[in-house]
């Protein structure tokens, strides 16, 4: 086992979580589209405070392109995420892989996929993602923590 700077041991830890929300009065095609450019991302996909703001926002949402988000904290720190992705099926389906830094360490590598589907009165959305986090900096119930407040964040822009 190598050291890592701070005298954390090498570690990973693996997880699997699902969020499913029900949107009423909302079609598929609108909750896919949230995800589908920087502005609709800008509505919702954010840090979950003001102590927060964006250093680089970057999107080529198509099967292979490349998102990025990065953002400097208040108190200094640099958080990153790095995306690519792997399967779109328009209005119905996102599957990408990304990646998670701090101040330039990589905390988690996940799989993350997004489906829309039509409910009696609006859209069923399930998010599953799959991770291993990294070296005692993240683990499974702190992200699904974090990725239950942004879908409530989703919510709340498609309700807005």
């Amino acid at each position: 086992m190598t050291a890592v700077p701070g005298d954390a041991a090498r570690s990973v830890a693996h997880g699997v979580f699902t969020i499913e929300r029900h949107y009423p009065s909302v079609k598929p095609q609108r909750v896919f589209d949230a995800f589908a450019s920087v502005e609709g991302k800008n509505g919702w996909f954010t840090a979950l405070n003001a102590q927060w703001d964006v250093v680089e926002r970057t999107m080529d949402f198509r099967v292979g392109g490349r998102e990025r988000l990065k953002g400097q904290w208040k108190s200094g720190m640099v958080t990153q995420f790095d995306a690519t992705y792997f399967d779109i099926v328009p209005g119905e389906r996102i599957v990408y892989a990304y990646e998670m830094l701090m101040d330039g360490r990589k905390i988690s590598v996940s799989l993350a996929t997004f489906e829309f589907k039509s409910a009696a009165s609006g859209t069923r959305f399930v998010m599953t993602e799959q991770g291993a986090f990294l070296d005692g900096y993240d683990d499974n119930g702190s992200r699904e923590r974090g990725s239950i407040a942004i879908v409530d964040k989703l919510g709340a822009y498609l309700q807005g």
